[in-house]
């Protein structure tokens, strides 16, 4: 599946220069997103410091130099991408390129550990076609869902966009099964009338057992 980073999707361009993107910037970030991914940290307390958090769709790592911040030197980020993150980040950094509908979660587990914080804002290239870019971006989001269920810690925090189609209250339901708590937002930087959500879960329930047969449609309470 084509798939854009964090950021874009469904006509960003007229975005990339307004005042978040020139702010961010002035402020070292890679990305404007940073703002985003700071508005839900500061409603949700996600990140926190010692931390171990994967950034899914990872590029350019705007969301990698926050988190890194805020889970401070006993913390570890791990970021995933079709693009390689090119701009230099903190050693408890490790950013790495891998298509994330191949990447295999327990490798994940084997080679980091258990992860405190799964993050995503993954999104899809433009089709042109917006039902069609709703769609993958579902398919994306889905796909980020069950890769949190299997890498996360019992308790662990889960983040990830999505743009909202016919699909959103189903996602939010596999969401709710999954996390004790389950919060929908539209941060304030997005722009207005844009379907781009972010759908929130606090306290996992239970891992996923990545040697058992799951069918990822129907995700952890699906």
């Amino acid at each position: 599946m084509a798939k854009r980073r964090g950021g874009g999707g469904l006509g960003d361009r007229g975005a990339r220069q307004d005042s978040a993107y020139k702010r961010a910037k002035a402020e070292g970030y890679a990305g404007r997103a940073v703002y985003k991914l700071q508005e839900i940290d500061k409603r949700f307390r996600l990140l926190a410091r010692g931390r171990r958090v994967l950034d899914l769709g990872c590029w350019p790592g705007s969301w990698m130099q926050y988190t890194a911040g805020r889970v401070g030197e006993d913390g570890r980020v791990v970021g995933l991408d079709l693009r390689e993150v090119e701009i230099a980040l903190p050693s408890t950094c490790k950013s790495f390129v891998g298509d994330v509908d191949e990447v295999d979660p327990k490798a994940l587990l084997e080679k980091f550990g258990v992860f405190d914080v799964v993050l995503s804002d993954m999104a899809p290239n433009s089709s042109g076609d917006s039902g069609t870019d709703r769609l993958r971006s579902e398919m994306l989001f889905s796909r980020a869902l069950y890769i949190a269920t299997v890498v996360l810690r019992p308790g662990g925090h889960f983040a990830a966009k999505v743009f909202q189609g016919g699909g959103f209250p189903q996602l939010l339901k596999d969401v709710r099964a999954a996390f004790s708590e389950c919060k929908p937002l539209h941060t304030k930087g997005t722009r207005t009338g844009s379907p781009e959500h972010y759908i929130v879960g606090r306290g996992l329930r239970r891992t996923v057992d990545p040697d058992a047969e799951v069918d990822e449609s129907a995700q952890a309470g699906g």
